[in-house]
């Protein structure tokens, strides 16, 4: 079975208030980003348990902690599944804010469902794929998104930008997500994301915004610079994606867009 697990973008991303459990509550627009993903391909083995091949972009990672073998060891240990190969074909940027990770993860527990006939519904791939992370839930439904809480909890959105051109530049510096929420400042802003997400597109900058941007960008000056020269080159609204360091923007001209592609610059069209 051959899947492609493609990644997602934040639009706006509000962090509210921290949690008595040390977790904050966030509001954000998840949006799929079908042109960029991993490609897995899952078959069943004769031996018991998974085995994992990596190919493409290198992770410094065990294979026993890799979110793929995480989601099938659930599963055996829930519905005692035989055994399968994995090998992932790694093409979205890790540690970049695009949830590469929790979408191969959302991927495995998706596609072995379909292949030992376990009959979970949505509700069951939803709550088996919140045990794996934050952002991991989204990509059951895979479409836009309302996220809440930890971003657990889902509401669709009615956002489509069906046409126009994006462009995601992954920097070589990286940012954990325990850097970007300690500089984080939780505030609840007076207008909430799911009104300014109802704007059109050309009026979200500097309103649909990311509350992880200041201290990255103060800490990672790079980051910053990737952004200006996102919406130098005609972006209409440039952003960092979750908790970085993928930047990415807007463009409703494809030559602009296509000005920025280069080695680790995505470019196409939604």
């Amino acid at each position: 079975m051959r899947v492609e697990a493609n990644c997602k973008i934040n639009l706006g991303l509000d962090v509210l208030r921290r949690r008595d459990d040390g977790y904050h509550d966030i509001e954000t627009v998840m949006y799929p980003l079908r042109g960029l993903y991993d490609v897995l391909e899952i078959e069943p083995s004769e031996t018991s348990g998974a085995e994992l091949v990596m190919l493409g972009i290198g992770i410094d990672c065990p294979p026993e902690k890799n979110i793929c073998m995480k989601a099938y060891e659930m599963l055996r240990r829930r519905y005692g599944i035989g055994g399968v190969r994995i090998t992932l074909d790694k093409r979205v940027p890790f540690g970049a804010g695009l949830g590469g990770g929790s979408s191969d993860g959302t991927a495995v527990l998706v596609a072995l469902n379909e292949m030992f006939s376990l009959r979970m519904d949505e509700a069951a791939l939803i709550a088996a794929a919140a045990e794996l992370g934050s952002d991991t839930p989204f990509f059951v439904r895979n479409t836009p998104q309302l996220c809440a809480g930890r971003g657990e909890r889902m509401t669709p959105v009615d956002v489509d930008l069906a046409g126009w051109w994006i462009a995601v530049v992954k920097p070589d510096e990286g940012v954990s997500t325990r850097e970007a929420y300690a500089g984080v400042t939780p505030h609840v802003p007076p207008q909430p994301l799911a009104e300014r997400i109802a704007e059109p597109v050309e009026r979200w900058q500097g309103s649909v915004t990311n509350d992880f941007e200041r201290s990255v960008f103060a800490a990672h000056p790079a980051i910053g610079r990737v952004k200006r020269s996102l919406l130098e080159a005609g972006a209409v609204y440039a952003s960092m994606s979750g908790s970085g360091s993928a930047v990415f923007g807007l463009f409703d001209d494809g030559d602009k867009a296509e000005a920025m592609r280069g080695a680790t610059r995505y470019v196409y069209r939604l």
